[in-house]
């Protein structure tokens, strides 16, 4: 897994025009984007099908999704419940700053 590769093609995507309508044109030109970073089958899926709560669990910043979500037509309450939404489906943060050390019965990570 690589948390960095991820951020910084979200970080990218966020704030180059050029980066954005290479991922909104989708199919070859999204699967070429998404090659020229050290992303995992599992990240790149994620990132592909704009799946917020799997990024979330994957570790991906909060600040970077939050500016991903509108970008796939995700208002804000619906970006909140996504990230829940993956703590649910997928686990446990797995990593980064949001990382969870307590079973996924307790009260973190705004779940």
């Amino acid at each position: 897994m690589s948390l960095y590769a991820m951020q910084k093609f979200l970080f990218a995507l966020n704030r180059d025009a050029g980066v954005q309508r290479r991922y909104a044109e989708g199919g070859e030109t999204r699967v070429e984007l998404l090659a020229a970073y050290d992303l995992n089958d599992e990240e790149r899926e994620a990132i592909d099908k704009g799946d917020i709560g799997k990024l979330y669990v994957l570790g991906c910043n909060g600040q970077l999704l939050m500016h991903f979500a509108p970008l796939l037509g995700i208002a804000w309450a619906d970006y909140l419940e996504a990230m829940r939404e993956g703590v649910r489906k997928y686990g446990p943060v797995r990593a980064g700053i949001y990382a969870m050390t307590t079973g996924t019965d307790e009260k973190v990570a705004g779940v």
